[in-house]
């Protein structure tokens, strides 16, 4: 699930934002875009050292919780776990395997439709809401997956 137009989109993003357009800032955000894994900043650091070698993990860091905030990415929730990052903006949930650490996107719409019950809403804007499932996945269940935490 790929941003349309990511280049352009980013940096019209960050200009309403009053923020500069580097290239680290393109190139972390089309690696992000690219990638189908959730990585890790770990994770694209490595890959974005591949085209900017003198970048920094922790510009690679900071330019992903950056990213985040201005909603060109987000972070995805998970219980104790090394941060993800998801450049797919759009309404989605995700499946998260207990085994293996893949995470899987997957769109369900009724589940854009939650809300909170009104005796605790009051008082409370939700700005966003994310369904996130854990399991074993099929492939791990069939022994047909490499453990995607040794990547990291």
């Amino acid at each position: 699930m790929q941003q349309k137009n990511s280049k352009k989109w980013l940096m019209e993003k960050c200009r309403a934002k009053g923020l500069k357009v580097t290239p680290q800032r393109l190139e972390i955000h089309r690696v992000l875009n690219e990638s189908g894994d959730h990585p890790t900043a770990e994770m694209v650091y490595k890959r974005v050292r591949k085209k900017l070698p003198g970048v920094s993990a922790d510009t690679v860091n900071r330019t992903l919780l950056m990213l985040a905030d201005i909603g060109a990415a987000y972070i995805v929730e998970g219980t104790g776990h090394v941060r993800r990052f998801d450049a797919h903006t759009g309404k989605h949930q995700h499946l998260r395997c207990v085994k293996c650490g893949r995470i899987i996107d997957f769109h369900h719409e009724p589940f854009d439709m939650l809300e909170l019950p009104d005796e605790i809403s009051s008082g409370f804007e939700v700005t966003r809401s994310t369904v996130f499932f854990e399991g074993v996945c099929g492939q791990c269940q069939s022994g047909g997956i490499a453990d995607e935490r040794s990547e990291q």
